[in-house]
């Protein structure tokens, strides 16, 4: 497996890193209207969210995947199909049928990606233990979409955005790291000096399972940014 360490640009502000992302997408949807795009959630990308609505781009031949979805009720305010919609698809010109989720049966969805001639370009956020989307360590290099526990690590993370910890989903639907590896171009945004160190491992150290991420190292279109 041919490896190289990955080139971090280091951004000076959240603001920036967010417009620096807005401007990859910008610029791919500019060039290609009709590209498909796998997409993230989390607190992360919500400044490139904001700055790309504000731009009043034509989303309206432009086909989106999403990372990953929690097993829980669509319609509750933390579900991933809420956070899209709220962010950004009932702010833009996004036919609802051009965007997709992962759902059951997984291979289905997968199938949708293969017919649709593979991802343009994909955004994606890295956890505080090295998994993209949800991707937990240990996820094989060749995974694909599939049903998956998310790890205490993870979970823990992610209760800020719910009333307790409890309340936090145990499984999720992912994009595999195989799958993801499919895309043409990868675009890694890292926000935090919380991230600092594993985004530093993941992008320079030994490309493991134990740390999924690595795998970008392997890519040979990946672009990471970094901010404080």
């Amino acid at each position: 497996m041919e490896r190289s360490i990955l080139e971090i640009k280091v951004l000076k502000s959240y603001k920036e890193l967010s417009s620096t992302v807005a401007d990859i997408v910008e610029q791919q949807l500019k060039e290609h209207p009709l590209s498909k795009l796998v997409l993230p959630t989390g607190s992360t990308p919500l400044g490139m969210y904001k700055e790309l609505v504000s731009r009043e781009l034509d989303w309206s031949l432009v086909i989106t995947f999403n990372l990953d979805v929690y097993l829980m009720n669509v319609d509750h305010p933390e579900s991933y199909q809420s956070y899209m919609r709220k962010n950004l698809f009932d702010k833009t010109n996004i036919y609802p049928d051009h965007s997709h989720f992962p759902f059951r049966p997984t291979s289905v969805f997968e199938d949708k990606m293969d017919g649709s001639m593979g991802i343009d370009l994909c955004i994606l956020g890295i956890g505080s233990n090295g998994h993209i989307a949800f991707n937990e360590p240990g996820s094989s290099f060749l995974s694909r979409t599939r049903v998956v526990d998310l790890d205490e690590q993870t979970i823990e993370d992610n209760s800020r955005f719910f009333d307790s910890v409890d309340d936090v989903p145990k499984q999720a639907i992912t994009m595999g790291l195989g799958t993801i590896m499919e895309s043409k171009k990868i675009v890694l945004m890292v926000s935090g000096e919380h991230k600092l160190n594993i985004m530093n491992v993941a992008m320079a150290g030994e490309v493991t399972e134990s740390i999924p991420a690595s795998i970008l190292q392997t890519h040979n279109n990946v672009e990471v940014y970094y901010c404080d």
